[in-house]
């Protein structure tokens, strides 16, 4: 793994030495899980991983935000956004490993 950025392919080599699945095997299922998540999440559904965290869906309402240069008041629409809640779990690894 590279320093800083876990990368699919990363994930993918992982399951490779870990799993002893072959390196096209390990691709595909990286790529079957990610789509799933993002298949899920794009009809509207929280995505859980025990023991990881939570990617949820917020849907933020219409605010008014200002240019910081000019300070021009300017409407930013409503729209909805992505978040990750880590587990538990994970922020005392997080901690421990710091």
């Amino acid at each position: 793994m590279t320093a800083g950025t876990l990368t699919r392919a990363d994930l993918s080599e992982a399951l490779h030495h870990q799993v002893g699945l072959s390196r096209a095997d390990s691709g595909k299922l990286v790529e079957q899980i990610l789509e799933h998540m993002c298949e899920a999440l794009s009809n509207g559904e929280n995505v859980k991983i025990s023991g990881f965290g939570t990617f949820v869906l917020r849907d933020k309402g219409e605010r008014v935000g200002r240019n910081p240069k000019t300070g021009v008041e300017v409407p930013i629409a409503p729209r909805r956004v992505l978040t990750f809640r880590a587990s538990q779990m994970m922020r005392d690894r997080i901690v421990e490993a710091g």
